[in-house]
């Protein structure tokens, strides 16, 4: 009974209408465009990938210039504190260069702008990092379907041309190049979608990246003005945590009108105190 199943299944006919077989009734084309859109799908990864290690690195070594560098007493001491290559000592360095040629400068709103001017400059040098590879995302994105669809196109085309030849409609003589064309027309979707929601999710961070570059900048140039008197509060979580337990603490006051132009202020004792009236 067993060898019996086994020879039937033996003679079963072979499926001609997989991948390999439709890509093969496409011929150069077809692989010709199937490498492309696998070219794009890679790059758009890639990009994706690198660009998501970029922004997040640049975010971490942003917690570190809220905390360290505006405790340094000067910006060339907090400088030190930063890591070399981030772009948060960019702007530093940039700030500092700015300022030793702001010495030179006799006029004060003449070296407000210089310092200004330089800090916006290095600004777009790092939001122009940033948005490197995006355009290719933005490409693969508006450009993949179409790809897919020139495969499409040719797809059918192959397979009327078929039909005209062989005079009828037949199964065999279509399977293969209208297979081929559904084929492209869902790898060219596969591919641009990724890449338009990547694109999309990079260029969001990358705004709020460049906000953060912006405020940096214009601290930077109001402690620079100011000689360092001015600088940004920075609130770290124990002291966040003592001012909260602080105003659970507070004693809390009330104020009770006691006749005309006169008030009186009410003091409400701790929790666990007692309060003693005195005999009159």
């Amino acid at each position: 009974m067993i060898i019996e199943i086994l020879a039937a299944a033996g003679d079963a006919p072979q499926n001609q209408f997989g991948f390999i077989e439709a890509m093969e009734q496409g011929g150069v084309i077809a692989w010709s465009i199937l490498t492309v859109l696998v070219i794009m799908s890679v790059g758009s990864f890639y990009i994706l990938f690198t660009k998501l290690i970029e922004q997040q690195k640049i975010l971490n070594q942003y917690k570190g210039v809220r905390t360290n560098f505006w405790r340094a007493p000067t910006i060339k001491e907090g400088a030190a504190k930063l890591d070399k290559n981030s772009a948060w000592r960019q702007l530093v360095d940039d700030a500092n260069h700015a300022e030793d040629q702001h010495a030179k400068m006799p006029d004060k709103l003449e070296a407000h702008d210089w310092l200004h001017g330089s800090l916006s400059r290095s600004e777009d040098a790092i939001n122009s990092k940033l948005a490197g590879g995006l355009p290719f995302l933005a490409t693969v994105g508006a450009t993949a379907p179409f790809v897919g669809l020139l495969g499409t196109v040719i797809g059918i085309y192959r397979a009327l041309i078929n039909i005209g030849l062989a005079g009828s409609a037949s199964i065999d003589k279509v399977a293969g190049p209208v297979g081929e064309a559904l084929i492209m027309t869902a790898i060219g979707l596969l591919v641009a979608v990724p890449a338009v929601l990547a694109y999309n999710w990079l260029q969001s961070r990358n705004k709020r990246i460049s906000e953060l570059l912006s405020s940096f900048s214009t601290d930077l140039l109001a402690n620079i003005n100011s000689k360092g008197a001015v600088k940004p509060a920075t609130m770290t979580a124990t002291s966040t945590q003592q001012a909260g337990k602080a105003a659970r603490t507070a004693p809390a006051t009330a104020t009770k009108p006691m006749g005309t132009g006169t008030t009186t202020t009410t003091t409400t004792p701790p929790v666990g105190t007692t309060t003693t009236t005195p005999k009159r």
